[in-house]
């Protein structure tokens, strides 16, 4: 038996299949209740920090992205280096401490600083993993790991806002960034008991200039690897673009911000439901199939919300249905995606993923944040980026698989 062989039974026989996936979503759900839990609170935190431009909110977000995305070139080959455990364990703990940094920030521009650093901790989170996920499992059922994951993971955008919104009706808003740090703390106290080194000694890759050049050719010269970043970079970016733009289209176009955090909360919960449906055909029917599909759903619903809000017929009911309808579409287009970007990157699964994420990260949040800004006080500029997304997306897998091919192979 060989080295990678008895690893992967240790780490087996160490966490069974149920936990492990529980941990990779709790892993990648930190990032969420990192964005998502801001929500309620924007209005409070602009008004203590004196900020009078209502866009300027949308930095709280933004900065947290562009650090998170950034930082993952940093975190994979590290990974690949000195193991999976030691570079998430670290992050974990300086996640903790720069949420306490914002927690005590007096001023605007010291809480977009924190901001920028906890997203960069917090980036090992998605990097890793992917990577851990990816030294365990390929192909199918590596997507089937990451739709489970990402089922569970979707909770956090359902519950989050609800917590920011809880939180403030007991505590300021700066008990949120504490909630924070205190989840980081439980996050590293269970990845430190029960989650064993994924990647074997004689698979660790050395941290050099040459190597890590060589590792990111290798990642941007795959076909899959590029076109499918690419493509969920800009699902992602019309994602982002809901975030920065939704506390200010439930304040300023439906004027009920009293009901954002049921209502994202139902509009997230869709994305919850379609990946653990995509969980339980994609070995049967495929990556391919599902996502296109999924993509084009995306497209059509987008188009229909983008003529209902030129048209002017859109009420708060009707926003509800279409933006459900279209997350759904994204989990269905998203966890395959990402599963089809790191099918042929194996052999440096760490690296691969940084600069995957990277691209992904600060691509998409570049692009949320220029959908956010148009904030017109209505919802055209947001649906207007959809559609553009959606399309630019479905050209980028046509032109990877040369051609849309609706069949499982």
């Amino acid at each position: 038996m060989t080295d990678q062989q008895t690893l992967a039974r240790d780490s087996r026989e160490a966490i069974g299949f149920g936990e492990f996936v529980a941990m990779i979503a709790a892993l990648m759900a930190i990032i969420a209740l990192s964005i998502d839990s801001m929500l309620p609170a924007l209005p409070a935190i602009a008004e203590s920090l004196n900020v009078t431009n209502p866009n300027d909110r949308q930095w709280i977000i933004a900065a947290f992205l562009l650090g998170f995305g950034g930082a993952q070139l940093i975190h994979g080959p590290l990974s690949d280096r000195f193991g999976r455990r030691p570079v998430l364990l670290t992050s974990l703990a300086l996640g903790a401490v720069f949420s306490l940094v914002a927690a005590v920030s007096a001023s605007f521009e010291l809480l977009i600083a924190a901001r920028v650093a906890c997203g960069m901790a917090v980036a090992s989170s998605r990097v890793l993993a992917i990577s851990i996920v990816r030294d365990r499992y390929s192909g199918r059922q590596m997507a089937r790991v990451m739709s489970l994951a990402f089922m569970v993971f979707m909770a956090a955008p359902i519950l989050a806002p609800a917590a920011g919104q809880l939180i403030l009706l007991v505590a300021p808003w700066r008990w949120i960034f504490g909630v924070l740090a205190l989840a980081s703390t439980i996050l590293f106290t269970w990845v430190s008991l029960r989650l064993p080194e994924t990647l074997a000694p004689e698979r660790r890759l050395p941290l050099t200039g040459r190597r890590i050049i060589e590792g990111w050719k290798i990642t941007l010269s795959d076909r899959m690897s590029l076109g499918y970043t690419a493509a969920l970079a800009l699902l992602q970016g019309a994602l982002y673009g809901f975030i920065n733009s939704v506390q200010q289209v439930f304040s300023d176009v439906f004027h009920a911000p009293y009901l954002l955090t049921p209502v994202f909360a139902s509009v997230a919960g869709t994305m919850a439901i379609t990946s653990y449906f995509n969980s339980r055909i994609v070995v049967r029917l495929g990556m391919r199939r599902i996502s296109q599909i999924g993509m084009v759903g995306f497209i059509l619903i987008a188009a229909i919300h983008l003529t209902v809000a030129v048209t002017g017929h859109e009420s708060l009911l009707i926003f509800a249905l279409l933006q459900a309808m279209i997350m759904a579409c994204f989990g269905l287009a998203s966890a395959n995606f990402g599963a089809m970007a790191m099918e042929n990157m194996g052999g440096l699964a760490g690296t691969a993923s940084s600069v995957q994420g990277f691209l992904g990260t600060v691509s998409g949040a570049l692009i949320g944040l220029a959908i956010g800004q148009a904030f017109d006080g209505t919802t055209v500029p947001l649906y207007t980026g959809f559609l553009l997304c959606g399309l630019t997306a479905l050209g980028v897998v046509a032109i990877t698989e040369r051609g849309l091919r609706f069949h499982a192979a």
